[in-house]
């Protein structure tokens, strides 16, 4: 049986090495994505995490990089840390950053995920997707997203 996976695409008016720099900056992340970083040095096969930005002992997500093509192709590994080793509860998420007509195509596809995990993820990419388009085009983020969460999804 398949897991269930959550896939959605957004326009931003920028550049891909903008939105590629916008997911490894932890000040830029700390804006758009609940106050957390993304905490990695990206190359394939190292370890990163999705942590409090003012506190990196509070990590939310955990994993590994599976694929690393700057500016246009980031994959990696996804748990909450209580389920980094056991398979069953890691998924995958895929950053895909294309031009389109002097824009960027973002499309994120997170898969392998429980049912869980799509519930906590469904409310969240969007968010944090939107809040990141704000901040490449406008120079600010959402508010919501500049306040911590509790967890990433």
């Amino acid at each position: 049986m398949s897991k269930p996976e959550f896939v959605y695409t957004i326009y931003i008016q920028t550049t891909p090495e903008k939105v590629w720099e916008a997911l490894k900056n932890p000040e830029m992340t700390k804006e758009f994505w609940g106050r957390r970083r993304n905490a990695s040095d990206w190359a394939e096969g190292a370890s990163w995490r999705h942590e409090n930005y003012d506190d990196p002992s509070d990590v939310a997500v955990t994993g590994t990089i599976v694929e690393s093509v700057p500016p246009h192709r980031l994959v990696l590994t996804w748990a909450p840390p209580a389920d980094a080793g056991d398979p069953d509860k890691i998924s995958k998420v895929t950053f895909a950053i294309d031009e389109f007509m002097d824009a960027v195509r973002l499309t994120v596809t997170h898969t392998d995920l429980t049912e869980e995990g799509l519930r906590g993820i469904s409310a969240g990419w969007p968010a944090v997707l939107s809040s990141l388009k704000s901040l490449l085009e406008s120079g600010s983020a959402m508010p919501m997203t500049t306040k911590l969460w509790k967890r990433a999804g």
